[in-house]
């Protein structure tokens, strides 16, 4: 094997890549002085001389240990904050609602009245819709409330007469004012602002099914009734308690965030 010799006299077969690597790298500075030094008796003095430091440096330069360029990090994730949970229907958003009871029913002014007081609150439901459903798309219900009082008169005179025993029966001689404040609460009751586009919906249902109801009939029909005037309450109340879930889980994730975050505009403003 035959082995080449270098200006130093080194074996370049025996040298190895390192070896090899900083022979290379020498003749590389050598030949760049040669360049350098042939520049100066060339070109000039002071031209060559230039050269000569620049090849120099270069070759110095090119010895430092190589620059790991780092990845910047990745930027923060963005947290999306959904909007805040609101009210069904425009309600307010610190409605006392009735709870669920342990039969699974929210008890109301309606629950477990007597049959008389049943009769008594539907004409009350129909006529807060009848006072109070306009629209155009309501208009039976005006006319119907009419008829429902001129056909069943018998029935809600008996109803009145009725309840007033009862109340008297009760609370004695404060029976009348007992009962004009809870006829108030029924009033109420059906006159809530966010559910009354609802109650009239189902009181347009309820003037259709009154239309077949025959006098002498009414205390039949006034259980199924109510419950139909009752519904949308119902409805209601679940879905404002679907609400109240819904911003407790937003609150617990995202109030912090956007508490910090309204904090920290008017700062941002300022600046």
């Amino acid at each position: 094997m035959i082995s080449a010799v270098g200006h130093s006299g080194e074996d370049f077969g025996t040298l190895g890549d390192e070896g090899r690597e900083r022979h290379a790298h020498g003749a590389s500075l050598l030949a760049g002085g040669l360049f350098a030094a042939k520049a100066l008796s060339v070109r000039g003095p002071a031209r060559g001389l230039r050269l000569l430091a620049l090849a120099l440096l270069g070759g110095v330069a090119s010895c430092g240990p190589a620059k790991i360029v780092e990845a910047p990090p990745p930027p923060p994730p963005v947290v999306v904050i959904p909007p805040r949970p609101m009210p069904p229907v425009g309600a307010a958003p610190n409605m006392v609602i009735p709870a669920l009871a342990a039969d699974g029913l929210r008890h109301t002014v309606n629950t477990g009245v007597s049959p008389a007081q049943a009769v008594w609150n539907l004409r009350s439901a129909y006529n807060v819709a009848a006072l109070n459903c306009m629209g155009a798309q309501y208009a039976p219900i005006l006319p119907g409330y009419a008829d429902f009082q001129k056909r069943h008169a018998k029935a809600l005179a008996a109803a009145n007469k009725t309840l007033d025993k009862e109340y008297r029966t009760r609370f004695g001689a404060k029976g009348v004012r007992e009962r004009e404040a809870y006829q108030t609460q029924v009033y109420n009751f059906f006159a809530l602002p966010p559910v009354v586009p609802a109650l009239c919906n189902a009181a347009l249902a309820l003037t259709v099914d009154l239309e077949n109801v025959p006098a002498g009939q009414l205390d039949a029909f006034a259980p199924s009734g109510l419950a139909k005037a009752e519904a949308p309450f119902t409805e209601f109340y679940n879905s404002y308690e679907q609400y109240r879930a819904d911003l407790a889980a937003w609150e617990a994730r995202f109030g912090a965030a956007s508490a910090a975050a309204v904090e920290a505009t008017p700062l941002a403003a300022a600046r």
